[in-house]
């Protein structure tokens, strides 16, 4: 069974750093893609990043040049390093592989 567990959400200022990690259990395999997504309440989930086995990345439009996700297949952590937030970058994120999500952790930038 597939578990996916984030964690690093927290309040921050605008400009500031956030580094949330995912620590995935129970594949049998190496996942070929792990994904990150987000959420504000009241609407659907938002793509945000997405980190191939091989370490191959693909980003939001909004997210590109300020988010790096990358994955350590030993540990079978996934990670998303977030600099230059945004007031609008604010919402649970969570940690995807194919229908299996994690519980999200939050993130509020704020002044």
């Amino acid at each position: 069974q597939v578990q996916l567990v984030e964690s690093g959400g927290g309040l921050v200022q605008p400009g500031g750093s956030l580094r949330l990690s995912c620590a995935a259990s129970g594949f049998t395999s190496d996942p070929y893609v792990l994904n990150w997504y987000r959420q504000i309440p009241g609407e659907p989930r938002e793509f945000v990043a997405s980190v191939t086995r091989d370490g191959i990345t693909n980003y939001a439009d909004s997210v590109k040049g300020r988010f790096t996700a990358s994955r350590d297949n030993t540990n079978r952590t996934l990670s998303l390093q977030m600099n230059g937030l945004k007031l609008e970058d604010t919402a649970m994120y969570f940690c995807n592989f194919e229908y299996d999500w994690g519980q999200g952790t939050e993130v509020t930038v704020s002044s």
